[in-house]
């Protein structure tokens, strides 16, 4: 049991994530993103302590928390987000006031999504996600006149 021996960090493996995605690797995105959040069940509110110990998972039993590992902490919060960025391949584009979405995908355990005031600059849209067998559908349920939104497939 070390802090840098084995040891799981929600907002590293998020990085991951945002890196992997920007390779369209979106399987590895949904499986890292499934993974952090399978090991939220169990833990107070869903916050994720700043790391997790390495061991190998039990039958029956949740993660092992490092001893000393804050609880909630901010980076491994943000880190939900930033997966959240990375299966739904979200850039934004401040000057031409575009938000894109570049081959996004939504994890098993997350079928749908809403994004209420997605803001960028001063304008900003409400969209919904869905899940089907092989992609995600977009909608787009409010949208301000300056702002393009783009799906790249």
């Amino acid at each position: 049991m070390a802090s840098h021996n084995g040891s799981i960090w929600p907002h590293d493996n998020a990085l991951i994530a945002l890196g992997t995605s920007r390779y369209g690797l979106t399987q590895g995105v949904e499986r890292l993103f499934g993974g952090l959040f399978d090991l939220s069940i169990p833990v107070d509110l869903h916050r994720l302590h700043g790391l997790i110990c390495g061991f190998p998972r039990k039958p029956g039993e949740g993660p092992r928390f490092y001893p000393v590992a804050c609880a909630p902490q901010a980076w491994a919060a943000g880190a939900v987000f930033l997966l959240l960025q990375a299966c739904l391949g979200i850039s934004f584009h401040g000057t031409d006031r575009e938000i894109r979405f570049t081959h996004p995908s939504l994890p098993e355990f997350l079928p749908a999504i809403q994004i209420k005031n997605l803001r960028i600059g001063n304008v900003s849209a409400d969209l919904e996600f869905t899940r089907t067998e092989s992609d995600v559908m977009i909608n787009v349920t409010r949208k301000d006149d300056l702002l393009s939104i783009v799906a790249v497939r």
